[in-house]
C-alpha cells in the first residue's frame, strides 16, 4: 500500500491517521510537538508553516491529509501561512492534497447547505477558511497541485472531546442524568458529523481522482436538535430524560472574558440559533462513503465516554 501524511492529529486526525492504518497503508504524522510511538503510524514533530520540512517529510507521499489548525482564536494570523506551506508541499512532492474544511465559509443561510452555494461569510474564521480553499483550488485548476476539501459540521463521536457541541460540556453530565447546556436555540435543527464518517470520506477522496478540484459534504445523517440529540443520548445511557438548557447570555458573557473559545463562537452563533441543515446528496451520490444511522452513532459515543470516564487519567 502507500505513505500517506497527516497533518494534525485532534480528533479527525488521529481517525484518520488510524482508519488509514487499518486499511493497510504506511502513516506518517505531522504536529508541532510530535507524540509517543503508536502501532502503525510515524510521528514526526516538526512546525508546518515551514514549508521546506513539512514538503520534506512528505516526500513519496500518495497524499496529504491537512487535518491540522491553529488555536481557534489565532485562524485569522496562522492559517493563510499554513495553507501556503500545504500547498507549497502537495506542488513540490505531487501528493494530492486532502483538505478537511468546515461550513463557515458559507456564512449565514436560510436553508440546507450545499457545495454550491457562495462562500460569502463576513466573519473573519468564516473568511479565512474560504480563501484557503480558494487558494489551493486556484493552483489545482492551474494543474500545479492535486486537490480536494471535504467540509463537516460539528464534530460529535468517540474522540470528540473539549471543542464538541455534543462532548466534553454535554457527556458527563447527562451519564449522570443532570442537566446540560446548549448554544444556542436547543430546538433548532443541525448537523452533525460523525466523526468516523469524516475519517472514511477524508480517506475515499485520496484515491478518487474524480472528487479531486472541488469541495464536498462529509456524508451527514438527518438534522436533529440538540435537545434530540441529548434524548437519544440519555435512553441510550439508561440515565432517563435529562434537561437541556439555553445557556444564559449573560453566563456566555462572563465566561467570554476568560475563554478565548468561548469569545470567538460569537461568529458562529447564528449555526446554533437557527437550523443549520448540511445537505450531502452530492457526495452519497457518486461515492461509496455514508452517514452511519444515527442509532450507532449514539450508542458508540455512549460507549466510549463511559470507558473514558472510568479510566484513571
Amino acid at each position: 500500500m502507500s505513505l500517506h501524511v497527516v497533518m494534525g492529529f485532534g480528533p479527525a486526525g488521529a481517525a484518520t491517521a488510524r482508519l488509514l492504518v487499518e486499511e493497510g497503508h504506511s502513516v506518517r504524522v505531522v504536529t508541532r510537538s510530535g507524540r509517543g510511538a503508536e502501532p502503525g503510524i510515524e510521528h514526526v514533530a516538526l512546525d508546518a508553516t515551514d514549508g521546506r520540512r513539512l514538503a520534506g517529510a512528505a516526500r513519496g507521499a500518495a497524499a496529504i491529509h491537512h487535518c491540522a489548525a491553529p488555536p481557534y482564536h489565532r485562524w485569522a494570523a496562522e492559517w493563510p501561512p499554513l495553507i501556503a506551506s500545504v500547498c507549497g508541499a502537495a506542488e513540490e512532492t505531487g501528493a494530492v492534497l486532502v483538505m478537511l474544511g468546515n461550513l463557515y465559509g458559507y456564512g449565514p443561510v436560510d436553508g440546507p447547505l450545499t457545495e454550491g452555494l457562495p462562500q460569502a461569510a463576513t466573519g473573519a474564521k468564516g473568511r479565512v477558511r474560504a480563501a484557503g480553499w480558494e487558494a489551493a483550488r486556484k493552483l489545482h485548476d492551474e494543474g500545479r497541485i492535486r486537490a480536494v476539501e471535504v467540509r463537516a459540521s460539528d464534530f460529535f463521536g468517540p474522540g470528540v472531546t473539549d471543542g464538541g457541541h455534543l462532548a466534553g460540556r454535554v457527556m458527563p453530565p447527562l451519564l449522570r442524568g443532570k442537566p446540560v447546556s446548549a448554544l444556542g436555540d436547543p430546538d433548532a435543527p443541525h448537523s452533525w458529523s460523525y466523526l468516523p464518517d469524516v475519517a472514511r470520506t477524508l480517506v475515499e477522496v485520496a484515491g478518487e481522482e474524480r472528487a479531486w478540484g472541488r469541495a464536498w459534504h462529509a456524508p451527514t445523517g438527518p438534522a436533529l436538535s440538540v435537545r434530540e440529540m441529548v434524548d437519544r443520548l440519555a435512553a441510550r445511557a439508561g440515565t432517563g430524560p435529562v434537561a437541556v438548557r439555553r445557556m444564559p447570555s449573560a453566563v456566555l458573557g462572563a465566561a467570554a472574558l476568560f475563554s478565548p473559545l468561548i469569545r470567538e463562537l460569537k461568529e458562529i452563533r447564528y449555526q446554533f440559533d437557527s437550523p443549520f441543515v448540511v445537505d450531502s446528496t452530492a457526495y452519497e451520490t457518486g461515492f461509496a462513503a455514508r452517514a452511519t444511522p444515527v442509532d450507532e452513532q449514539v450508542g458508540a459515543t455512549v460507549d466510549w465516554w463511559r470507558e473514558r470516564l472510568a479510566t484513571p487519567r
